[in-house]
């Protein structure tokens, strides 16, 4: 099979895996309050909930990496979306608000198998092209998360648990589809990693992430940057709440046109810039355009300007394939799972530390909403894009020096 239908396969998994996803979202809130008989208790169980679900990403990401590095990819996946199809059916039949948390315990480790599909696409996707297709996983999740909870909305209007059993439909017969569709991309002879606790464990393997010179400030780099994504996504409602007296239809819209232009800069404006420059200049680029974006959201005493800006920041979304690419190129095939699943859970990490950080830092701009100190949190994250960008510019200058002595550049796309 050649590699155009098993890449557009997994593209397509991901895309229902991130709109089954997202169809929930709207929903879960509204399904938890019907079973609980106080706003605390809603707000209680919904947090244990978002938290448990976040916390099996970050644990499970490596493991299932591994795994896939050991058994192959194909049968993670489709345990993966099989699994995530039966979670997603327990809030639909179930009024068991320990069962239910439980189901999502298991949903958050299932759907970590975005890391495995990353290493999918890795095995069948040549090096210089693993930006421009990583990116395309980039668009088509942001594309399933603007559309998802677009149609939980509605869907819950009906009654809270449809979306869950349209997730759960979704998902299932994804997974049917797969099983007669799906080859493996792991050929036989690469699965022999080992499957060793440092492996399996979340935390040593992101600190061997770490360890290798050649990629380390390539992590760091894309840790920093990821840690200024996660600390605006999870500021700018109350932020703009605070500074301009947005509503939710003007929240909701902001967002939705922020999901919409990662989805044009993931997969359409990377493709193409990929064509004509160097991964390593587009990443400098859209890190300087990130910082300065974040800065004019800070700054900016307008809630159309500071809109607009968020909106450019979607080009900073472009760093996490540029820089998964360059250091998957760097890793042998057969441990792709492993180290793309540490990265994923890097992430998680950073998911989590983000919304500790953010709390004090809107606690300034309530305090101090008609000066500068309101641009408190974004301008944290514009900092944080400055620093990673210097970081990349540096690193990457000491890594071509080293690599043109063995005669190796640092993209493989300047090879070509």
């Amino acid at each position: 099979m050649s590699r155009t239908p098993q890449l557009g396969f997994v593209l397509i998994c991901i895309l229902l895996d991130a709109l089954g996803i997202g169809l929930i979202v709207p929903v879960l809130p509204r399904l938890i309050g019907t079973l609980t008989d106080s706003a605390g208790a809603q707000t209680s169980w919904y947090g244990a909930m978002m938290l448990s679900y976040g916390l099996m990403q970050f644990v499970s990401s490596p493991v299932l990496g591994a795994l896939s590095d050991r058994i192959g990819r194909r049968p993670i996946l489709l345990a993966g979306i099989c699994g995530l199809g039966i979670t997603f059916a327990v809030p639909a039949f179930c009024n068991d608000l320990t069962i239910i948390l439980l189901s999502r315990i298991a949903g958050g480790m299932l759907s970590a198998n975005v890391a495995v599909a990353q290493a999918y696409i890795a095995d069948i996707t040549p090096a210089h092209a693993r930006s421009a297709a990583f990116g395309r996983i980039g668009a088509v999740f942001g594309i399933g998360f603007v559309l998802g909870p677009a149609m939980g909305g509605i869907l819950g209007e009906l009654d809270p648990t449809v979306a869950f059993q349209a997730a759960s439909a979704v998902a299932l017969i994804n997974f049917l589809y797969g099983l007669f569709v799906l080859p493996e991309s792991l050929a036989p002879e690469h699965r022999k990693a080992a499957l060793t606790v440092r492996r399996l464990n979340p935390l040593r393997s992101i600190g061997a992430l770490f360890t290798v010179p050649a990629t380390r400030f390539l992590v760091v780099t894309l840790m920093i940057s990821s840690l200024a994504n996660a600390l605006t996504q999870c500021t700018w409602a109350l932020y703009t709440e605070y500074r301009y007296g947005f509503g939710t239809l003007q929240i909701g819209l902001s967002v939705f046109a922020l999901g919409l232009s990662i989805a044009v800069v993931q997969g359409f404006l990377l493709q193409r810039a990929l064509r004509r420059h160097a991964p390593e200049s587009i990443a400098r680029a859209v890190l300087a355009a990130g910082s300065l974006s974040l800065a004019v959201v800070a700054l900016s005493p307008s809630g159309a300007a500071a809109a607009a800006a968020f909106c450019l920041f979607a080009l900073a979304g472009a760093v996490a394939p540029l820089l998964t690419g360059a250091i998957s190129r760097r890793t042998p095939i057969n441990m792709q799972g492993t180290v793309i699943g540490s990265l994923s859970s890097l992430n998680s990490i950073t998911g989590a530390l983000a919304p500790a950080a953010a709390t004090p830092l809107l606690m300034v701009t309530a305090a101090h909403r008609a000066d500068i100190l309101a641009g408190a949190p974004y301008l944290t994250g514009a900092l944080l894009m400055a620093t990673a960008c210097a970081l990349f510019h540096a690193g990457s200058k000491r890594l071509k020096a080293i690599e043109s002595e063995t005669s190796l550049p640092l993209d493989d796309e300047d090879a070509q």
